[in-house]
């Protein structure tokens, strides 16, 4: 495979609809897949797919990042005399014992039935179809919780049965074109949980599903690559990680001041042009 600037501005540009629509609730896979139809990569099919998958570390790299003090369960105790001991802190602890629970779902149907869910769902009309029905779904479930106060305002009053719900608005993403973060932030929401705790419990859900999704595109894919393949690979996480940090801090802003009906809006729209482009295309 030939690498040149061409093939790495292309991979720049995947990185970035990477890093906002990982994040955003419109749709990272769906865009990636729309995206291809018009930046082709001089790649293998085989090292496409896994591409598109893994390219997401890139993204959970800037959840660790951001978070850290939040994930990283050693804290710092201050002792006597001006001394500190590391301690293992159970609220921490408790957290991550939840967003395992979350994960069971998804992980129990995404990895029996991956090749059988790419075969069946990894195709324009899935992501149309998905792009406007869950952009409806998003306005209707925003406009009926209007003025409702969330009963959950921290992870830490979130219960193990609220995180198996979660979980199972999680499977949904597994469908192209879904968005991962749109189904279970607003799956949470339609249960009483808060817009920024939602959104942050995903951003921590998300580390274990996309790390054992990337894990298991990489042994199907088996872990030796050609020059060109390391080097797409590597500037298409750093891309992805880059514009992650810039597009989690403008979500985590924006929830606070709005709710999710404008990202309803542009699913439909969206949807709406993808099947009139390839009517059009034939």
């Amino acid at each position: 495979m030939r690498m040149d600037f061409t093939e790495i501005l292309k991979v720049i540009l995947l990185g970035v609809v990477e890093g906002i629509t990982e994040w955003l609730p419109i749709s990272s896979t769906g865009h990636m897949i729309l995206v291809d139809e018009f930046v082709k990569l001089n790649v293998s099919e085989a090292f496409r797919e896994m591409f598109f998958v893994v390219i997401q570390l890139g993204a959970i790299f800037a959840v660790i990042v951001l978070y850290w003090s939040k994930l990283f369960p050693f804290k710092k105790q201050k002792i006597a005399d001006a001394k500190a001991r590391i301690v293992l802190d159970r609220e921490t602890m408790l957290m991550w014992l939840k967003v395992i629970i979350a994960v069971l779902p998804a992980a129990l149907i995404g990895i029996p039935f991956d090749d059988q869910i790419d075969a069946m769902f990894y195709n324009y009309q899935t992501v149309a179809v998905t792009l406007i029905l869950y952009g409806v779904l998003f306005i209707v479930i925003e406009t009926r919780n209007r003025g409702k106060l969330p009963r959950i305002n921290s992870i830490e009053n979130i219960t193990y049965g609220t995180a198996i719900i979660i979980g199972i608005f999680q499977v949904l993403s597994l469908i192209p074109g879904t968005s991962r973060s749109g189904a279970t932030i607003v799956g949470a929401i339609l249960i009483g949980v808060s817009r920024t705790v939602a959104a942050e419990f995903t951003f921590f859900l998300a580390i274990p599903v996309m790390l054992g999704a990337s894990l298991l595109k990489l042994v199907k894919f088996g872990l030796v690559f050609t020059q060109a393949e390391a080097v797409i690979l590597a500037v298409g996480m750093i891309t992805a990680f880059v514009v992650s940090i810039l597009a989690i801090k403008f979500l985590m802003g924006y929830i606070k001041k709005h709710d999710f009906k404008v990202f309803g809006y542009y699913r439909i729209i969206l949807g709406i042009a993808v099947v009139a482009y390839f009517m059009i295309a034939g």
